[in-house]
């Protein structure tokens, strides 16, 4: 992913074709705004959403967009693909044709996984939902095929040994919720992780629903395939740790 942040006098020399070295004279004329308010230095950082003016021209006017939506089964996690409907797809078309350049994934899911996926165009912000640092938790439904042991929950906190990767899992949280079904929250994103760690008992994962991510639970109100923008506080909240 590209960096979303730059220098001033680049940002206005890439836009304008203004030589870097001349772009302070341009900005000792008072001809630049940034967010409403004069630009004073070529050092300046911008971001992807800052709104930037040179003489009453916009060279950068972006909002940020944060959606989410509910994954069927059988649709891939990309914005695009030649072969499969994608979850950009899925939004209503005029969100489709308006962000599907700019929209990327914040979290993934498997083809025939199903559940909760956000969509955003701020990079900032999907790369602090998966820094491992932040230990922000993704929660899943899970339905297998044989009965949970009793001894399930114990081996996912351990963490798990992966031999084709060579690493141990993050220790994981699993809540059994009947015979078949269970709650799993991870702190990572490992290839088929959950079905991978239910693998080690041979018992086949049948169906496989992301339910949260971080203090951000799926919107019962949205069908599969449905999707809305996130709030303000969603948007803060869901990087909260506590």
């Amino acid at each position: 992913m590209q960096s979303t942040r730059t220098r001033l006098d680049r940002f206005i020399s890439v836009h304008t074709g203004i030589f870097r070295r001349d772009v302070r004279v341009v900005l000792a004329q008072g001809r630049v705004m940034i967010n409403g308010e004069l630009a004073t230095g070529i050092s300046q950082v911008i971001d992807q959403f800052a709104h930037v003016l040179l003489d009453d021209q916009v060279l950068q006017s972006r909002t940020p967009v944060y959606i989410m939506l509910n994954k069927p089964a059988g649709v891939v996690s990309a914005t695009k693909d030649e072969d499969h409907k994608t979850v950009v797809d899925l939004l209503d078309q005029a969100d489709s044709s308006t962000h599907r350049n700019t929209l990327h994934i914040a979290g993934r899911l498997d083809f025939n996984s199903t559940g909760l996926v956000l969509l955003t165009n701020d990079g900032r912000w999907s790369r602090s939902l998966s820094a491992p640092e932040n230990r922000i938790g993704k929660r899943y439904r899970v339905t297998l095929e044989h009965p949970i042991g009793s001894e399930y929950a114990h081996v996912f906190s351990q963490g798990m040994y992966f031999a084709y990767e060579g690493i141990t899992t993050r220790p994981a949280q699993l809540r059994v919720i009947d015979a078949h079904t269970a709650e799993v929250c991870l702190v990572e994103g490992r290839y088929h992780q959950i079905k991978r760690m239910f693998g080690h008992f041979d018992n086949p994962v049948l169906q496989l629903q992301r339910i949260a991510i971080g203090h951000l639970e799926l919107d019962q109100q949205l069908l599969p395939g449905q999707s809305r923008n996130l709030s303000a506080t969603e948007v803060r909240d869901v990087l909260c740790t506590t």
